[in-house]
């Protein structure tokens, strides 16, 4: 299916003229791969007209299926998959080494097939708690502030850098059909000023939360040479300023991306779609003025039973002020819940609106991207 005009030039310019305001931003690696480069400025230039899409496990299953090759709904829905897919590396630890190896060549999969269709993957990390039982929820009486036994000087210190050599080794495996590893975006403990998972604020301090964070990118990088990782910080949305929003930040240093997830204000709890604009407003701010990418890095609707949510919310929100979000990513559309899913499936009745947003010029989906991984 073809979706809308894209000048061929634009894409050209894309991928191999870079003005000067984005040849000045720089990766915090300094020694990241050419295509992780590449894709950083690109999604920067492109964040000035375009949003790309994602969907979280978009190509590994949907409702009512699971494994299929080049199969997701949105595919089904609009004839391209999303431009962003999410992984999650959660399996890649608490679990049998057998176990642990067959999920790291699954995931290696997807990405690398991702990677060859031209797409972006961002990698999110459920991690459950490494030192007690609960998952990666907080469990009042069962689950342990793991935060502190993690860091340098912990009891669990040594633990916790076995678990990053797992991720490091993975990173080093996805090789593209180019011959060359495929970038991702890493988004290592999201939504950590709400207290549902063990990372939260309320169970680790700020220096605890940034000593955590600094470690965890400086081993990858710096101790086993992981060089295809984008950093992305996302907190969830309890901030309405800058100072609150980078309360926890690790400094520029050790950042590439600042995102936002939102549910509560997209309609799960009401709908302020002002407020989540000024919201994604001072995380676009801050990253033009820090020389990062910014991103909507997750929300959705479950069920999505307002029809016109596609363009109704979400395009409206992102487009009342300027800003550049290089993407946006709706939750999963699990394999056999009725209920809980993020994006439409043939019939359902939001199809017409997100065909709306599929075909505005804004929106940007795999068959739209063009050599996002040269310069």
């Amino acid at each position: 299916m073809i979706k809308k005009i894209f000048p061929a030039i634009l894409l050209i310019s894309v991928c191999f003229s870079l003005p000067l305001s984005a040849k000045k931003n720089k990766l915090t690696d300094p020694k990241a791969t050419t295509e992780t480069v590449a894709l950083f400025l690109n999604l920067m230039k492109l964040s000035e007209k375009h949003t790309l899409f994602g969907h979280q496990n978009a190509t590994e299953y949907g409702r009512g299926w699971a494994g299929d090759e080049d199969r997701s709904d949105v595919k089904s829905v609009c004839g391209s998959h999303p431009a962003v897919i999410g992984v999650d590396v959660s399996g890649l630890s608490g679990r049998p080494a057998e176990a642990i190896e067959s999920e790291k060549a699954r995931l290696k999969k997807t990405v690398v097939d991702m990677y060859n269709l031209g797409g972006v993957t961002t990698v999110a990390w459920h991690f459950n708690n490494p030192i007690s039982e609960g998952g990666f929820y907080w469990k009042d009486g069962v689950s342990n502030p793991a935060v502190k036994y993690l860091i340098p000087g912990g009891e669990a210190h040594d633990k916790y850098k076995e678990i990053l050599k797992t991720i490091g080794d993975w990173a080093h495996s996805l090789q593209g059909a180019d011959g060359k590893l495929a970038p991702v975006i890493f988004r290592p403990y999201h939504e950590f000023d709400g207290g549902w998972f063990w990372w939260g604020k309320p169970h680790c301090t700020k220096e605890e939360f940034v000593a955590l964070w600094q470690f965890t990118v400086s081993y990858l990088r710096d101790s086993l040479n992981v060089h295809n990782f984008i950093y992305a910080f996302s907190p969830d949305n309890k901030f309405s300023t800058e100072e609150e929003f980078l309360e926890r930040y690790p400094g520029n240093k050790w950042v590439d991306m600042v995102g936002m997830d939102n549910y509560s204000d997209m309609g799960r709890d009401k709908y302020d779609l002002d407020t989540a604009a000024k919201k994604l407003k001072i995380i676009s701010d801050f990253a033009l003025k820090s020389g990062k990418l910014a991103a909507f890095t997750e929300t959705g609707l479950e069920s999505v039973p307002n029809p016109e949510w596609w363009t109704g919310t979400l395009l409206k929100v992102m487009q009342m002020y300027p800003m550049k979000l290089c993407y946006v990513l709706v939750w999963r559309n699990d394999m056999r819940s009725p209920t809980h899913y993020y994006a439409p499936v043939p019939g359902h009745s939001s199809v017409p609106d997100f065909m709306k947003f599929y075909n505005d010029p804004y929106t940007l989906f795999l068959n739209d991207l063009k050599k996002i991984y040269k310069k």
